[in-house]
């Protein structure tokens, strides 16, 4: 038998310790954690399988696994571990450090994710957001008030359109890779890409794995909310480019309710609203059974929450005339919302890149097809009894639980 050298990776071992997985070292391999899963596929299931490589600090297990972000984090693996050996939150954890293997500059990921780096997170965008209005604009604007006195339009956009194609470049380029090395593990070379891209988008716009878990099924509820409010909140800001930069209009925001871009804003305000707040609540909801999650966790939370309420006040300071609140709320919504693209890539947010390559290459691959088909084989492998058989077995048992 042909001996294999395991090479442990402690440095990783300790960054998935350090990024909420510190129960990882309770697991004792029961197994317990993909049998109560009703995500996980027949093939291959998760987490047991990344619990133990993650123990071991075998990293390289990682490169193209699906798997860890196939998982929703619904948490029903950790609310039934005997141990406490929190599967959900090392799954978490996990993909933490995945982002780190896949995002460039990777020690980004480490920065924005580590809990002593948080008033520096905040204070390098607030920063330059305030050397921005200092030359473009003006921090005290006198008469009615209007954001665009405060920073003007045009340098919101050279500011705001460079992060984000920063952070949406860079997510790509690490989906890329995260693709490629997907690919190589699992031996595929061939698949439906369009077929397999739109049932994804399909299943995003639903949420409805979300929907399988049993523990914290409520989540897609928020998650739902959140993901609308982002797409209703992106028109509202194309409609402001159409607006402003095609149609040259002069003040677009102080249009009617009735204009889309009122519509759009105003639904996507609401929804981030309540979204961010139904995350918060269920958290808590659900401490006792699976954790209030890890830092990792709250920072994209709370930078969706503070936009959302920080956009609101601004908004309706505004229409109040109340400059002393607006523009202090306007300047701080500005800081998150420039924070939120620029760590883009390297904060949980980065799923949006990662769980939608693995799910697509789920389909891409066959895997999904497979796991589908396997009970429907397992049901016609299984022998035909006649109607005599039936009833002298059904007899039988009858007679056995008598006679116990």
């Amino acid at each position: 038998m042909a001996e294999q050298v395991i090479k442990p990776d402690l440095d990783f071992v300790k960054g998935v310790i350090a990024a909420g997985g510190d129960s990882l070292k309770k697991c004792y391999q029961c197994a317990t954690c993909s049998v109560v899963c009703n995500v996980t596929p027949d093939q291959n299931p998760f987490p047991r399988k990344e619990m133990v490589w993650a123990q071991w600090g075998l990293k390289e297990k990682f490169k193209g696994n699906p798997d860890v972000w196939l998982c929703h984090q619904c948490n029903d693996c950790t609310a039934y571990c005997p141990r406490d050996a929190k599967p959900g939150e090392v799954l978490g954890a996990i993909r933490k450090q995945t982002i780190a293997q896949y995002s460039s500059p990777s020690a980004l990921v480490d920065f924005v994710n580590n809990k002593s780096s948080m008033i520096l997170l905040i204070l390098i965008p607030a920063v330059i957001v305030g050397l921005v209005i200092s030359m473009f604009g003006s921090w005290s604007p006198e008469g009615e008030v209007i954001f665009s006195n405060f920073m003007p339009i045009l340098a919101i956009q050279f500011l705001f359109t460079p992060a984000l194609l920063f952070g949406v470049g860079v997510g790509i380029m690490g989906m890329r890779k995260f693709w490629a090395d997907m690919k190589e593990a699992n031996g595929v070379t061939t698949g439906d890409l369009k077929g397999s891209v739109t049932a994804m988008f399909k299943e995003l716009m639903s949420h409805e794995k979300f929907k399988e878990c049993d523990e914290s099924k409520d989540r897609a509820t928020s998650h739902l909310l959140v993901f609308y409010s982002f797409i209703a909140l992106g028109i509202a800001t194309a409609l402001g480019v159409l607006y402003i930069d095609i149609l040259h209009l002069e003040s677009p925001f102080r249009f009617g309710y009735g204009t889309p871009i009122k519509i759009f804003g105003t639904v996507g305000a609401i929804a981030i609203l309540a979204g961010s707040y139904l995350m918060m609540s269920n958290r808590f909801k659900h401490a006792d059974r699976v954790g209030l999650g890890s830092y990792f966790d709250w920072l994209l939370i709370g930078l969706i929450g503070t936009i959302g309420v920080s956009g609101t006040l601004a908004w309706l300071t505004r229409v109040a005339g109340i400059g002393g609140l607006a523009y202090p709320l306007y300047f701080i919504h500005l800081v998150v919302v420039l924070s939120l693209f620029v760590y883009l890539p390297f904060s949980k947010l980065a799923h949006m890149f990662y769980r939608g390559a693995a799910l697509s290459f789920n389909k891409y691959s066959g895997r999904e097809a497979l796991a589908e088909a396997q009970p429907a084989v397992e049901a016609a492998a299984a022998p035909v009894k006649s109607p005599s058989e039936s009833e002298q077995t059904g007899t039988e048992t009858k007679q056995e639980s008598g006679q116990e």
